[in-house]
């Protein structure tokens, strides 16, 4: 079954050379009990690792059922100690942190065995060795006889035609060595049993073949006992280890031994927080930066809140669709006349000057710190900075005092527009003022913004002019002292008409903006001059030549009330593109304000900035948690080395390590991710934590993990790659 062939063993250490042992050849076949015996030092231990498959050797040949052996490479002794060798090592080699079920179980589940057909193979087999009663029991907790008893039986479990044991006697007491070796001659029945010890006489009654090793030689080859060579080679029924047996005993080694399980999480832990904690304090950076923002075009207000909305068709907004809009949950206020909020107009009189966005007083959520609220059309509220010098010093000229609206004149007559200021809100900060109106000053100032936003001409009798509400002698000005349908003009622009008379002609009008266009046809019934100015419309001829005048419901009509533009101003602006998408999603096309910003440079300085420090920082931890990890690991080698002495592949090694540090890094990520909802639903206080998610979205949460992953995966490939580069038996010999 096994022959050795001049098989010799040597050491190379620092230049020098040892012998193991030399020139050995012998023949071994099933059914023999055999005593390898010598001094210590003589090479029987090296022998016997040379036969399992644990070592290699330098000269000779070995075959294994005639085949050789000398190519072997370490996968070819992997099979080969899957399919010939059981092991009982003289220190046990079990797992301590395994219970005798557990350590038994092993040897199966590394090969291949399904783990139903597993249970009463592995409880028959404890039974045999008398370890019924501590199936349950951790090793740790056994004496010498009963631990070599586990090895026996794993070994029995594996079920190979060749069980090697190393001075399997050595630990224990004469009862119990006797027992032993008793034990091992019933198994020589049908295999072949190879036995070093350095005490013969407790194997002197059993053994079938006495070999005597002195100075790595063999001086004595003695058959004691004829026995029944048996040529029939059952080899053990081994599989490639089961991807569910692998994560099985991957999750088993992740917690058994807790407190290095808690030493890893805790690395892990501080891993994620790290590198969490910094790319969220860049992107909170980025997002200060981001909000650092002036348009000429917006008011400065709120510019990281705000989104403008128009309807997809370009129709008018309705009372429904600004019921739509409230029904979204991130939405704060609807601004329905946008075009006003964004036009900044000043609040004058002879002592005090304001400045700022005029809004609805429907929009004015608090509470006034002096006054009360308006109460007739021409009353408003102001919202201005406390340490404003006006503020503090004129309060009560302020308050009640009248004021003009600038920019805003009376279309009838051109007077500056009056408003009383009736209330006042202090502020901390900011210099520019809200104003606070009613709607039927919202009303009037927005029909202002159209007039002067529109494109407005107006045509007679072959020849076109531009309404400029600003200029008083080309405007179209409103009176009701001309009926609907009619215009007056001037009687020094009528040289385009017949006769220079134009009365019976139609004056043709259009109003147009990027929304609506509106055509509107009059017939001109008067002319006026500079005596007759006053009598039709009561307003003097110096400054008014020129302007045509028409009917105020005609010229209301020229300036469509509804809203084509509206703006919404959100609760969280960290979730501002999900209320984009739920907006759209209901018929409208957005603009997220923030959007329009040109970068300075600094956001790029910050982006930039953010992957050399994040990638600097993910290798610095990388090798400090390696560093950590492997020292924490240490422990584990003796584990690594036996699982393959039994007949793990190295690549199934890697597995189980790969394995139960991806399972604390999916641990770690957890009790993270649970901290944060713990934080954000404020069921624990940990603001650190909550302040560190504010800044994360769904995709940095993922990058994060894959960041935690790869680290994972990398440290195990390093980790196995030196450990494994080794031989199982070079492995133990260092850990032990």
């Amino acid at each position: 079954m096994l022959k050795l062939k001049k098989v010799s063993k040597f050491y190379y250490s620092k230049g020098m050379v040892a012998t193991g042992f030399t020139k050995v050849s012998m023949n071994l076949d099933i059914g023999e009990f055999v005593a390898i015996t010598g001094e210590s030092g003589s090479g029987k231990s090296t022998l016997l690792n040379v036969i399992s498959g644990l070592d290699s050797y330098e000269e000779g040949e070995m075959y294994i059922n005639g085949e050789e052996t000398s190519h072997y490479s370490e996968k070819d002794y992997e099979i080969y100690r899957k399919k010939y060798i059981g092991n009982i090592f003289q220190n046990f080699n079990l797992i301590s942190s395994y219970t005798v079920y557990q350590n038994v179980e092993l040897v199966l589940l590394i090969n291949g065995y399904k783990r139903k057909e597993i249970k009463e193979k592995v409880l028959d087999i404890i039974k045999s060795v008398g370890l019924t009663k501590y199936k349950n029991t951790k090793v740790s907790k056994l004496s010498g006889g009963q631990k070599q008893r586990v090895a026996i039986a794993r070994c029995l479990a594996k079920d190979t035609p060749v069980i090697i044991a190393d001075e399997p006697t050595g630990n224990l007491d004469s009862k119990s060595a006797n027992s032993i070796i008793k034990l091992l001659y019933e198994i020589s029945k049908d295999k072949l049993v190879i036995v070093v010890t350095h005490n013969y006489d407790q194997v002197s009654d059993y053994v079938t073949r006495k070999i005597t090793m002195h100075d790595g030689r063999v001086i004595e080859d003695l058959r004691i006992k004829e026995t029944e060579i048996k040529e029939e080679i059952n080899v053990s029924k081994y599989k490639e280890t089961s991807i569910p047996n692998k994560f099985r005993l991957g999750i088993r080694n992740t917690f058994n031994i807790v407190p290095k399980f808690l030493l890893m999480l805790a690395v892990y832990l501080f891993i994620v927080v790290a590198i969490s904690g910094t790319y969220s304090s860049f992107q909170k950076g980025e997002y200060e930066t981001s909000k650092e923002f002036y348009s000429p075009y917006f008011s400065s207000e709120n510019l990281d809140k705000r989104i403008l909305l128009k309807k997809t068709n370009n129709s008018p907004f309705s009372d429904e669709d600004y019921e739509k809009i409230a029904k979204i949950n991130n939405i704060d206020n609807i601004l329905k006349n946008d075009l006003l909020y964004d036009r900044e107009i000043s609040l004058n009189n002879d002592y005090a000057y304001f400045y700022g966005p005029v809004l609805s007083v429907d929009l004015f959520k608090d509470t006034l710190d002096e006054g009360r609220m308006p109460e007739n059309d021409n009353e408003v509220i102001i919202v201005a900075n406390k340490n404003d010098w006006v503020i503090s010093n004129m309060k009560d000229e302020i308050l009640n005092g009248e004021f003009s609206l600038d920019e805003m004149t009376n279309l009838k007559d051109g007077s500056s527009y009056k408003v009383k200021v009736v209330g006042i809100k202090y502020k901390e900060r900011g210099y520019n003022t809200n104003i606070y109106v009613t709607n039927e000053t919202v009303k009037k100032i927005n029909e202002y913004i159209n007039i002067s936003n529109n494109k407005t001409t107006y045509n007679y009798a072959g020849r076109t002019y531009e309404s400029y509400a600003y200029d008083l002698t080309s405007a179209l000005r409103p009176t009701d002292k001309v009926n609907k349908g009619e215009a007056f003009i001037s009687s020094e622009n009528t040289y385009n008409c017949k006769n220079s008379k134009c009365i019976g002609y139609d004056l043709n009008i259009t109003s147009i903006n990027k929304y609506y266009k509106n055509n509107l046809t009059l017939k001109i019934t008067k002319e006026y001059d500079k005596n007759t100015i006053n009598s039709l419309t009561g307003l003097n001829y110096e400054e008014y030549n020129g302007a045509v005048f028409i009917n105020e419901e005609d010229y209301a009509s020229l300036w469509k009330g509804e809203n084509y533009q509206s703006s919404v101003f959100i609760k969280d602006d960290k979730i501002v593109r999900d209320t984009e998408k739920e907006l759209q999603q209901i018929g409208f096309d957005t603009f997220y304000l923030l959007d329009g910003k040109t970068e300075d440079g600094t956001a790029q300085i910050i982006r930039i900035s953010k992957v050399i420090v994040l990638s600097i920082l993910i290798i610095v931890l990388f090798f400090i948690s390696y560093f950590v990890i492997k020292l924490i690991l240490k422990s584990r080698n003796i584990y690594f080395s036996t699982i393959r002495m039994l007949g793990s592949s190295r690549k199934t090694a890697k597995h189980l390590l790969d394995i139960e540090l991806n399972t604390i890094t999916n641990i770690a990520y957890i009790l993270f991710l649970s901290l944060i909802i713990l934080s954000r639903t404020n069921i624990v206080n940990l603001k650190f934590i909550k302040d560190l998610s504010d800044f994360l979205s769904l995709k940095e949460y993922i990058i994060i993990y894959l960041i935690l992953f790869i680290m994972s995966y990398l440290t195990s490939t390093r980790y196995s790659s030196k450990l494994f580069k080794k031989s199982a038996i070079n492995t133990y010999r260092e850990e032990v």
